[in-house]
């Protein structure tokens, strides 16, 4: 499966733009770190992009009904399959490989960059800076939704320190060809 066949099948199961964008910060998460890592970029890109497409649907049975259309519609690879399993922690699927790992690490992350930025004047990732995005990390009420606790323990599973890591996904945002915050 290529990144063109991912994203049409993302839009396809997704009809909110905001979940939509949330999947297209995680998959460019996912290519910065693929190639951190000397990955499969595409693999990477292609897991971040299908992780929740299923789950604005099929929210009771997320991500079990999605991998199962993943297998049956599909040909991505059994790693994909248990990384966007292993992405929810009630699935009980194991994260063994460094892409689960890293598919963990950035998906709650990505939500708290993008509250971020939501809230500044331009409403530009852009100008969203690792101080700021740690002060609003320490402020549970902000952003209520993110799972503080998945994103430590994604930066430690992943086995990167965590304002580095934070500043990973941060400059992998900011590096997107679209604006994280365009509607």
């Amino acid at each position: 499966m290529n990144r063109d066949d991912a994203y049409a099948l993302m839009v396809q199961h997704t009809p909110s733009a905001s979940l939509q964008r949330h999947m297209l910060n995680v998959e460019a998460a996912m290519r910065w770190y693929a190639r951190h890592w000397g990955e499969d970029e595409e693999l990477y890109a292609v897991t971040g992009l299908l992780h929740d497409f299923d789950y604005e649907l099929h929210p009771q049975e997320h991500p079990y009904w999605g991998v199962e259309y993943l297998k049956a519609h599909t040909d991505l690879p059994e790693d994909a399959l248990s990384a966007i399993m292993g992405h929810a922690s009630y699935s009980g699927v194991a994260r063994e490989t460094r892409l689960a790992k890293s598919l963990f690490a950035v998906d709650e992350l990505t939500g708290l960059v993008q509250a971020s930025a939501l809230v500044r004047p331009d409403r530009d990732v852009k100008g969203v800076e690792l101080s700021s995005l740690k002060k609003k990390f320490k402020n549970r009420a902000f952003a209520a939704g993110v799972n503080r606790d998945e994103v430590e323990q994604g930066a430690q599973e992943l086995g990167v320190p965590f304002d580095e890591h934070m500043q990973n996904v941060l400059d992998a945002m900011k590096a997107m060809e679209e604006p994280a915050t365009s509607p």
